[in-house]
């Protein structure tokens, strides 16, 4: 902040100097092409999506601990949660999209989701994972490795 003098002797903070403009204008193109770079690599959509699981996750699942609050009061706050969930699912899908099929990310989300709701019933619900559940968390792997087999 500085003091400016006008004509006429009345004088004014300047809250911003027109020069850092340009300053802040180069970091910012800095950094959009550092993201653009970072959008671009194959593993920033699956960071995204593993993200937007643990999110989607306590939404649909966080509130099996809270049972004596109402329905209604439950509802809103996984709606809130789950926003935070698309704000990381929709550009996860848009940008993988330039590198993965629609089908391919819709797989990775499934083993993903497998992933983070094992974690998270084992240390937040405190349930313990089967030899079935993992039979069945293989054969999803197993779709995922048909998934991404060579198209000829």
């Amino acid at each position: 902040m500085q003091m400016r003098q006008y004509p006429g002797g009345s004088t004014a903070l300047r809250f911003f100097n027109p020069d850092d403009f340009f300053v802040a204008a180069n970091h910012i193109a800095a950094i959009l092409f550092q993201m653009n770079e970072l959008i671009q690599t194959r593993w920033f959509p699956i960071a995204l999506l593993s993200c937007s699981n643990v999110f989607m996750t306590f939404a649909w699942y966080g509130h099996l601990k809270f049972k004596d609050k109402p329905l209604l009061m439950v509802i809103l706050a996984s709606w809130g949660i789950a926003l935070f969930e698309y704000v990381l699912m929709v550009p996860a899908n848009r940008w993988g999209n330039s590198t993965y099929s629609a089908t391919q990310l819709k797989i990775i989300q499934e083993v993903i989701t497998l992933t983070v709701f094992c974690a998270f019933a084992m240390f937040y619900l405190g349930e313990r994972i089967r030899w079935n559940h993992m039979a069945a968390f293989a054969c999803i792997v197993a779709a995922v490795v048909f998934t991404f087999l060579p198209k000829q």
